[in-house]
C-alpha cells in the first residue's frame, strides 16, 4: 500500500493514478494529521508492503515533522518515506536521507523513476515485515529448541546433534519437527534462507 500525503490535491491525484498505472494500491491523505488519524484506525500493516510519499513543505505539520513521528514510532523501516519536495535542497535532501528516509525527490519528478523507487520501497518494506514475523516465531522457540536450531544452520546431521547435545536421535526428530512448525518452514534450506 502506497499512502500519499501531500496537501494538494492536484499531486495527490496525480500520484494516485500514477501508482494506479502500476498496479500499486494507494490512499491519500491531503495532511500529516489526517494520515496520523489512519494510522491509528489500521492497526497493523499491509502484507505486500507500505511506503509513503511525503510533501516537504505542508501546513499545520510539516512533512519533516511527521517523519520525526514516525521514525521514534519506530515505523520507518516496515514503511520507507520517500520525501517530496517542490522547494528542496541539496542540505535538506542530505539531511532526510541521513535520519532514514529512503529517498528523496523534487518536483517536477521522473514518474518511471518515481515508481520504481516506490517499488523498491515496498519491497523493503516487504522484507521488514518478513524478519519481523521470523524474530516473532523464534522468540516461540524454547531454549532446547534453540540448541537444536543453532545446530541445524551449522549443517549439522540429527546423529551429530544428539551426540553434541546428549539426547538421543528420536528427540533431536521431535525438536526438529516442532522446529519447522514454529517457523513455518519444511525444510533446512527455508529455514536457513528465513533466518539470513
Amino acid at each position: 500500500m502506497l499512502h500519499i500525503v501531500d496537501d494538494e490535491e492536484v499531486i495527490r491525484d496525480a500520484l494516485t493514478w500514477l501508482a494506479q498505472s502500476r498496479g500499486i494500491a494507494s490512499t491519500a491523505y491531503e495532511s500529516g494529521a489526517a494520515y496520523l488519524a489512519a494510522l491509528e484506525r489500521a492497526g497493523g500493516f499491509d502484507p505486500e508492503g507500505e511506503c509513503i510519499l511525503l510533501d516537504v513543505r505542508m501546513p499545520d505539520m510539516s512533512g519533516s515533522v511527521l517523519f520525526d513521528m514516525l521514525a521514534a514510532r519506530g515505523l520507518i523501516q516496515r514503511m520507507p518515506v520517500i520525501f517530496l519536495t517542490g522547494h528542496g535542497d541539496v542540505p535538506m535532501a542530505v539531511d532526510t536521507l541521513k535520519r532514514g528516509a529512503f529517498d528523496f525527490f523534487e518536483k517536477p519528478f521522473n514518474d518511471n523513476t518515481l515508481m520504481d523507487r516506490v517499488q523498491e520501497a515496498l519491497a523493503t518494506s516487504r522484507k521488514a515485515a518478513e524478519s519481523a514475523e521470523a524474530h516473532i516465531r523464534l522468540a516461540t522457540l524454547s531454549a532446547r529448541e534453540r540448541e537444536v536450531l543453532d545446530l541445524i544452520l551449522a549443517g549439522k546431521m540429527n546423529k551429530v546433534i544428539a551426540d553434541e547435545l546428549g539426547i538421543s536421535m528420536r528427540t533431536v526428530e521431535v525438536h526438529r519437527a516442532h522446529i519447522f512448525d514454529k517457523m513455518n518452514v519444511k525444510t533446512a534450506v527455508e529455514l536457513a534462507r528465513l533466518l539470513k
